[in-house]
């Protein structure tokens, strides 16, 4: 009875973290899960809102979102130490794409083949709060770049992270500004690819 009082407490002071309340759940207290929705349901539920546009839509998804966190809680899979919350957006940006990927079309560009996740991104960093999250994404990204044929990766890399014009990138590497252009549509078309492939494995 103490200890059931102990976890009362612990469930109702605000500054316990999320890894703590992950662990009560995992040992079998469901309270503490509820603690860690009403703690960040705002902010995911904002999230998906922003990009979805649709409260019904955006309902249904934050639903899946927290399934798939007990699912993934019950089973063992979850390694995220004190980084709840980003896995929780992960999971739940990964789903929207889902969403979108099913109903034939993508967020911000009518061209769903040449969906530009930076572009995306760029759009997510002046309206979501917590940089925290897209900083991840960011990172998660960065990382499948990597995996890019080496001239598409070139190209990539000088557009987003170097901020040059197509003019300078074809002078800088011998091409013309078409074959500039085209490495970069099928360096967008690749990382969306793998974005999709990789959205298991991001929410493990």
């Amino acid at each position: 009875m103490i200890n059931q009082n102990m976890e009362a407490i612990v469930m109702n002071d605000r500054k316990t973290s999320d890894q703590e309340l992950v662990r009560l759940y995992i040992n079998g207290d469901h309270s503490s899960l509820e603690a860690l929705i009403k703690r960040h349901q705002r902010k995911i539920f904002s999230y998906i809102m922003l990009i979805v546009k649709d409260k019904h839509v955006a309902e249904d998804v934050f639903q899946d979102t927290f399934i798939k966190v007990i699912n993934t809680l019950k089973a063992g899979s979850y390694n995220e130490e004190g980084k709840f919350l980003p896995w929780v957006m992960r999971i739940a940006h990964n789903l929207i794409i889902d969403y979108f990927r099913k109903s034939k079309r993508m967020p911000f560009l009518e061209n769903s083949e040449e969906y530009d996740i930076f572009e995306t991104l760029r759009i997510f960093d002046h309206t979501i709060e917590d940089k925290i999250i897209i900083e991840q994404i960011h990172k998660d990204v960065k990382a499948l770049i990597e995996y890019l044929p080496e001239e598409q990766k070139q190209v990539l890399k000088m557009r987003h992270y170097s901020d040059m014009s197509f003019k300078e990138i074809a002078e800088q590497t011998n091409v013309s500004i078409n074959t500039a252009l085209g490495r970069m549509r099928y360096a967008l078309i690749n990382l969306r690819k793998m974005v999709d492939e990789k959205s298991i494995i991001l929410t493990r």
